[in-house]
């Protein structure tokens, strides 16, 4: 490494983790200049600054959706700030991130190994825009819906620029011949993006969610004072609106209140029934 490239992955390295230039010196030769090694390096030295700008909450960001043959990639880069997520560097580098993510079939590993125009990996490309910008930005979650066994549709939630927003669902349909009912799947991925289902159907919300909301509910029950013979009853009748309203199948359709997604499903079924497959909901920052 010339002195040129070790100032400047010094300099670099002291941008992300605050940490002095001799200790990062010393870090980046350990490391044979890895960056991401040294600031590994730094803090299993216990070195109090090393993770100052890693360890602050990106919780805002872009979230990006490709579509092309049927296949559909999606994609979540996190900021520290709004601000810098209309910055231009910041959305160019998260529209080629994109691109790669549909070719790297969702897989955060090899996305984070491939080279982007430039001739630099993303991961290094990812180090240079944190030391440029002054903020934590992170590859957050990627996920990816081939074309087999069903056809996929998305939504963007009041988009920046085309397949570019903070709200962004996809759904994978069976018994739709593309191109036939294509609306529909369009429709079923906004009410996703407005309702937040956690799963298809009730057996499909995590064990550990359910029960969680249980212990709340008979807490809260408890504290109202109910006797305790109808506690049991009252329970039973909350988790039951709870698995309702948080399973897809079950909820009311946002255009209809009258109906349930399952009654849409069926209405639009023909010679095959129509059914839910798969679906992702991203919201920016959620959950960070």
């Amino acid at each position: 490494m010339s002195n040129k490239d070790l100032l400047d992955n010094i300099k670099k390295l002291r941008e992300m983790t605050g940490v002095g230039f001799k200790d990062c010196k010393v870090a980046l030769d350990e490391t044979k200049g890895d960056i991401e090694k040294s600031i590994e390096f730094l803090r299993k030295k216990g070195i109090a600054k090393a993770s100052k700008k890693m360890s602050r909450t990106a919780s805002e960001g872009l979230a990006l959706v490709k579509e092309e043959d049927g296949q559909i990639s999606i994609i979540e880069i996190n900021s520290e700030t709004d601000f810098v997520a209309k910055n231009q560097d910041f959305i160019q580098f998260c529209k080629e991130l994109s691109e790669i993510n549909f070719s790297s079939k969702g897989d955060l590993n090899k996305l984070n190994d491939t080279k982007m125009l430039n001739g630099s990996l993303v991961k290094d490309n990812l180090v240079n825009l944190i030391a440029k910008i002054g903020e934590k930005i992170t590859i957050r979650r990627t996920n990816f819906f081939d074309n087999s066994k069903g056809s996929n549709y998305f939504y963007v939630h009041s988009a920046i620029e085309k397949n570019i927003g903070k709200i962004i669902s996809v759904v994978k349909l069976e018994g739709i011949v593309k191109g036939t009912k294509d609306e529909i799947g369009a429709k079923i991925a906004m009410h996703i993006a407005a309702s937040n289902p956690l799963a298809i159907d009730k057996n499909g919300i995590n064990k550990t969610i359910v029960d969680k909301e249980l212990e709340i509910i008979k807490a809260e029950i408890t504290n109202s004072g109910k006797p305790v013979e109808m506690a049991e009853k009252i329970s039973k009748g909350k988790l039951s609106k709870f698995l309702n309203d948080n399973s897809l199948l079950n909820q009311v359709w946002i255009m209809d209140p009258k109906k349930k997604v399952a009654d849409i499903l069926k209405e639009n079924s023909s010679e095959k029934e129509i059914k839910v497959l798969d679906f992702i909901k991203y919201k920016v920052g959620e959950g960070v």
